[in-house]
């Protein structure tokens, strides 16, 4: 049987009590309905392999060994991780184009007993859902962008207000990225149509008669752009700005960025870029304080000397509504959660 899902709203709330991606580890690293498992009909190199005899040899020589490899992919499935269930399991399948290695897959589990179907379609048929989502329909949320200079904990106050009912969007955690140069994170980003499938996924699960916060960004997170879509939503959406000192902002990020502190190689190869920027006797100054180990003296140093200036230079052409502003004395915990409270409550007034 196969399973037709008309919007990507419907294909994620799915009543089935398992989603299986039978594609290759690598198409699953990529991208993959979310809350899937990877259970490969063929690994990576059988793939290649079958691939290659078909393409160069024979193609019934080459869906004959496939057959075989698949058969037993699944029998070392049902004796390990799908031993445990029952008759009543239901799962979904797909592959690319919901074809052999879903059908056969799915043929198998059937005959076991279980009621397996197939999404029809594939995950090709998934991935034009989440297209037609971020790139073509209009997004119904109403955004209020959380704005201010870097180092004003955006991100760690835009946690704080979810945990204060407040509806959020987290942007830089579904990136992956701290949104600036030196923004990168252990583990590196995720594939762009990975990002999209998490990010459209939480935008559906979010009340689009309640506004939405999410922090200010450019179009491009690290390496990801921003669907056109959301990007156009956030450009025409209010804003409220966060403020605090420089030294705040400097202590905040010293703390913030301390995995990237405790690489100086790696930190300063990240400056490198700014030489054709801000030139060399700038950027020589900074490696000089990176040397001597004076990282708040050197996050003070970024901030007026880079940060802040680009900034600055953004808001004149900047027209949209400015709903308000918070100011933090400090940005430890207890002064975050302090403003936490205050931009909660401007919310609600909002």
């Amino acid at each position: 049987m196969t399973r037709s899902f008309g919007d990507l709203t419907a294909i994620l709330s799915h009543d089935f009590d398992t989603v299986i991606d039978v594609r290759s580890p690598a198409e699953f690293a990529e991208d993959h309905v979310p809350g899937a498992i990877n259970l490969p009909a063929l690994s990576n190199t059988q793939r290649a392999e079958v691939g290659t005899i078909y393409k160069q040899h024979d193609p019934f020589t080459a869906r004959k060994l496939g057959a075989a490899m698949v058969a037993r992919n699944v029998a070392d499935y049902v004796d390990g991780p799908l031993n445990a269930h029952d008759g009543s399991w239901r799962p979904l399948v797909y592959c690319w184009r919901g074809g052999q290695r879903s059908g056969s897959v799915a043929t198998i589990l059937q005959q076991i007993g279980w009621r397996a179907e197939v999404v029809n379609g594939g995950y090709q048929a998934y991935r034009r859902l989440v297209f037609r989502y971020l790139y073509e329909a209009l997004l119904p949320h109403r955004l209020i962008l959380l704005d201010g200079y870097t180092g004003t904990a955006k991100t760690a106050l835009l946690h704080r207000l979810s945990s204060r009912g407040i509806q959020t969007l987290d942007l830089e955690g579904l990136a992956a990225h701290r949104g600036s140069l030196l923004g990168g994170i252990p583990g590196g980003q995720p594939a762009q149509k990975g990002f999209e499938s998490a990010l459209a996924a939480q935008l559906s699960r979010l009340d689009p008669d309640r506004p939405t916060i999410v922090e200010a960004e450019s179009s491009k997170i690290g390496r990801l752009m921003l669907p056109k879509q959301l990007w156009q939503r956030m450009t025409e959406s209010p804003r409220i700005e966060v403020t605090a000192s420089l030294p705040a902002r400097a202590a905040f990020l010293t703390d913030a960025y301390a995995d990237i502190i405790a690489d100086p190689v790696a930190l300063r190869d990240r400056l490198q870029p700014l030489r054709t920027i801000r030139g060399h006797a700038v950027v020589d100054a900074w490696e000089a304080l990176l040397d001597t180990g004076e990282f708040v003296t050197l996050a003070t140093a970024l901030m007026d000397q880079h940060y802040d200036p680009s900034y600055d230079r953004s808001r004149k052409s900047d027209t949209r509504d400015w709903l308000g502003q918070v100011h933090a004395d400090t940005l430890d915990g207890s002064g975050q959660e302090t403003t936490a409270d205050a931009l909660a409550a401007l919310i609600r007034r909002l």
